[in-house]
């Protein structure tokens, strides 16, 4: 049986006490604190921003299983669950090593519980990667990690929270190829890797929205350019401007009706031009939601609020 790329379920955490995370910072180069706001207006504006994403979703069709946070213990970055789970169309799931020691506190058994005994999906078989914490090696779920699952190709731009050892675990794992490579921004004038990979690359169906830019040995690049084409993919190439705009953040879900959608922040769609607009709508309608205050002050957008859910019914 053929992995789908896509699919129609969802899972997102709903905030309760989403804030400025000086423990992602020190590597997430896209936070931004926002001056003069309160933490209850902070968090009031993302509740909003949430609720208003999952709204438009459901009015696609998509299916979304919202998880509603605990005030405790304080996890400020819960609304990215993508980092922490990955759900697999055998049952199974991957459980990941995360680089912040308060995003750690996201891993939650009650939540895979919870879909099992009350959305009726099922789990075969849990693999936990978070004992590479012990050795200071990270890899956050699909945020490090895009993946292919018809082809089974896994595209990941190293850095410290993208460790080759823990992705090469994986790929035994799970059975993938890893396409590896190093992703960079320009931060005060130097070249900085980039944190996570979904943030300059996304890949859907048939097409991939590539930052080509950011990868700045050739040989690399080419690499990666060289399995999109050849896994068939039409390659929709955005500027590292674009990037920082979260145009790479984006994710192709399915309605129930089998309607494809590319979901993206406001910002990312506003960034895109006309020409990468009609490319892209050759493909897939796109659908696009306010993330403003979730963008700045968690460095996440659209892609990191959705967590895949790919497990069989029971």
């Amino acid at each position: 049986m053929t992995n789908p790329q896509s699919t129609s379920t969802l899972m997102m955490i709903r905030p309760v006490q989403f804030r400025f995370n000086e423990q992602t910072a020190v590597n997430n180069y896209y936070q931004t604190a926002i001056e003069g706001l309160s933490s209850s207006e902070i968090q009031s504006k993302a509740a909003k921003e949430f609720n208003d994403f999952v709204e438009k979703l459901k009015s696609k069709k998509i299916n979304v299983i919202v998880i509603e946070d605990t005030p405790n213990p304080s996890t400020p970055d819960s609304i990215f669950p993508n980092n922490w789970i990955s759900f697999h169309s055998d049952g199974r799931v991957g459980l990941y090593p995360m680089f912040a020691e308060n995003r750690r506190l996201e891993r939650r058994a009650d939540i895979l519980e919870k879909l099992q005994t009350t959305k009726g999906l099922k789990v075969n078989e849990v693999i936990d990667f978070s004992s590479h914490e012990k050795d200071e090696r990270f890899l956050e779920g699909t945020g490090s990690m895009i993946l292919d699952r018809p082809n089974k190709i896994v595209y990941a731009a190293i850095s410290i929270r993208t460790d080759e050892k823990v992705l090469d675990d994986f790929c035994d794992k799970f059975g993938y190829k890893a396409v590896k490579f190093t992703a960079n921004q320009t931060v005060d004038g130097k070249r900085l890797p980039i944190y996570h990979t979904n943030v300059m690359m996304c890949v859907a169906d048939k097409i991939a929205i590539l930052c080509t830019d950011s990868i700045d040995n050739q040989l690399e690049r080419k690499a990666v350019i060289e399995s999109l084409e050849n896994t068939g993919k039409e390659i929709i190439e955005i500027s590292e401007d674009q990037k920082h705009h979260f145009a790479g953040n984006m994710l192709q879900v399915n309605g129930t009706d089998d309607k494809p959608y590319l979901v993206m922040s406001a910002a990312a769609h506003q960034s895109l031009n006309e020409t990468q607009k009609e490319q892209i709508k050759k493909y897939c309608e796109i659908l696009s939601s306010s993330l403003d205050t979730i963008e700045a002050l968690g460095g996440g957008s659209a892609r990191c609020m959705m967590a895949e859910v790919f497990l069989p019914k029971v």
